[in-house]
């Protein structure tokens, strides 16, 4: 049987690092992580792409990545990008809506540990991310300690424990056990072609309300050229109206043609505008739910959204849209 043809990506982060006087930094090469593995049951390609901390990855990086899978991905089964766990879920976010119907599956992986270091899990997470690039449908995933999760529904919950990701609000896609490679969960296939996308505007802020946020502090972000904000409210939505009233500085900022997004500070399940009055206050004012978005995605959504020149309007209907499996809408 003809081996599945498999293109890694490399772009640096742990998996890929090695001591230095300064600590960690990315210093091996894709193939050289490759060679460690030894023997895989697939024609592999490399090439390296950036040799980053993922510390140091940002939206001129995104798009170089989103580039480099949409130039090789009618050439390849499956394209794997090692990536640092720091930004991963941002960047696995990003490449959902840079490239949206994209026609083959796509993988992130990393590691906690160099790929050098014994006992990493820098193997078993590369092994993971081949098999899944090899088997999986057409989607933009994230791979970590046996579990493959949604790029768009991933997110890293701990910082030094090997079980560092975690598919919020939906099951993984499919999981390693000890009865093998186990496919869970599949979208339809996109019958669309895939688009190249990489118009973004970062003019953006992500803010986590905490008792005595100062509303004012919203204002000063609108009077110095940002474009939208993605709110962490409280529980289902909730937003202070008493004495610091962020409700009514939402409202302010539509008005101002500045997009609102609420999510939850809560990692799992949705946010409900409608529900409590300190929700509902936000809702009036203008404030677009995010549902049970990760606040990756969401933060990844508005920038994409307003690249492409959306207005209020357009981006509280994007934000009812689902693109690639990152928001379930009732």
């Amino acid at each position: 049987m003809t081996q599945k043809k498999i293109l890694l990506l490399s772009t640096g982060g742990t998996i890929a690092s090695v001591v230095s006087d300064q600590g960690l930094v990315p210093g091996e090469t894709g193939k050289q992580l490759v060679q460690t593995l030894g023997n895989v049951p697939y024609n592999v390609t490399v090439k390296d792409i950036l040799q980053l901390d993922s510390s140091n990855i940002q939206p001129e990086e995104w798009k170089v990545i989103a580039k480099a899978i949409y130039q090789y991905r009618n050439d390849y089964d499956g394209i794997v990008v090692s990536h640092g766990t720091d930004t991963m879920a941002y960047t696995a976010s990003m490449m959902t809506f840079m490239l949206q119907h994209i026609n083959i599956p796509v993988v992130f992986t990393g590691s906690q540990v160099p790929m050098n270091v014994i006992l990493s899990d820098a193997p078993d997470n590369l092994q993971l991310a081949f098999a899944a690039a090899a088997n999986l449908q057409p989607n933009i995933y994230l791979a970590f300690n046996r579990k493959i999760m949604r790029g768009c529904r991933s997110v890293k919950v701990r910082t030094t424990a090997f079980d560092a990701f975690e598919s919020v609000n939906v099951p993984p896609v499919a999981e390693v056990t000890s009865d093998g490679f186990t496919i869970k969960t599949k979208r339809p296939r996109s019958t669309e072609p895939c688009v190249l996308n990489t118009k973004i505007d970062t003019n953006v802020f992500l803010i986590k309300l905490f008792p005595g946020f100062d509303p004012r502090l919203l204002m000063a972000l609108a009077e110095h050229d940002c474009h939208g904000i993605v709110i962490e409210a409280y529980g289902l939505g909730g937003m202070t109206y008493i004495r610091r009233n962020i409700a009514a500085a939402v409202g302010e900022l539509i008005k101002r043609g500045i997009p609102v997004i609420a999510t939850s500070q809560c990692l799992y399940e949705r946010s409900d505008l409608t529900k409590y009055e300190v929700g509902r206050q936000a809702l009036v004012e203008g404030a677009i739910s995010a549902h049970d978005m990760t606040s990756e995605s969401a933060i990844t959504k508005l920038m994409w959204g307003l690249g492409q020149g959306m207005d209020v309007k357009r981006i509280a209907k994007f934000f009812e849209t689902d693109v690639a499996g990152e928001v379930t809408l009732d």
